[in-house]
């Protein structure tokens, strides 16, 4: 008997290593082939972006909020891997019928490793999983936040703008930078305006590539608004596309995120 307890606090009990597994999360996904499997994964959804050869070959169970049960069904699943806050409380009970499911819940790094960890034993790749666990961990200790710490916002979304508060995965991240999350003091993702981040002080300003895909056009856009309310200082402010996969995924993308981390910070202080 297999038994781990998920970041949920359920327990998920397997009589032998799952040989049909369907993952809901992206970056789990991604970590899954890291850890060396690949016909043991037998659906993901169509946001499941990497590896590519998977994403151009696995069957897909529609998106992380909008599954299909029916092909979940049909795929016979003896495992599938879901995460509090992408994926639907009801749709998870709902598969719960159908097979065990591991549902985990990441908001820092530490809780990232444990989750590599659980899964690593769940999936019969603990050795895979450690080894991981120290590629990342040895990253991690050659990244260090910058000095001046800027009052940084990171946006997700727009129409309206939307930030992250201080109990996310994201601002984790943003604090291993030394980027200090001007929003931090709210939960989750509250949403902010032009004169928001203006009044926090904002001086530098994250466009995340996903879930929405800011793009040049944006910074241009919002430096316009800047410029038309007439804000003191509103040039100053630093704003910089990003790749969110980076702040955002919590798998094995974890082992480049620090080199990211760094180029970032070096294009920051040469634009200080």
């Amino acid at each position: 008997m297999i038994e781990v307890k998920d970041q949920t606090g359920n327990w998920v009990r397997l009589g032998s290593f799952p040989k049909r597994i369907i993952c809901l999360v992206p970056s789990i996904t991604e970590l899954l082939f890291d850890l060396g499997l690949n016909d043991e994964v037998v659906g993901i959804t169509k946001f499941c972006v990497h590896p590519e050869h998977w994403f151009k070959t696995k069957p897909r169970i529609g998106g992380t909020k909008n599954i299909s049960f029916d092909i979940i069904e049909s795929l016979s699943p003896d495992l599938v891997i879901a995460n509090k806050e992408e994926n639907i409380k009801e749709q998870v009970l709902q598969l719960e019928a159908i097979c065990p499911v591991y549902v985990s819940d990441v908001s820092n790094l530490e809780e990232a490793f444990d989750m590599i960890g659980q899964l690593g034993k769940l999936v019969g790749k603990t050795g895979s999983a450690e080894v991981l666990l120290a590629e990342i961990r040895k990253e991690f200790t050659m990244l260090h936040p910058l000095k001046q710490q800027l009052k940084t916002a990171y946006l997700v979304w727009q129409d309206p703008f939307i930030t992250v508060g201080g109990d996310t995965f994201i601002n984790d991240m943003l604090q291993k930078c030394g980027f200090n999350n001007i929003t931090a003091a709210n939960n989750r993702y509250p949403t902010v305006s032009i004169t928001d981040l203006c009044e926090l002080q904002c001086e530098l300003l994250l466009l995340s590539s996903e879930p929405y895909p800011f793009s040049n056009k944006h910074i241009s856009t919002i430096r316009r608004q800047l410029q038309s309310r007439q804000i003191q200082n509103s040039k100053s402010i630093k704003i910089e596309l990003v790749d969110g996969e980076y702040f955002s995924w919590y798998g094995s993308r974890l082992k480049m995120a620090p080199k990211y981390f760094r180029e970032l910070q070096k294009w920051i202080l040469s634009n200080s």
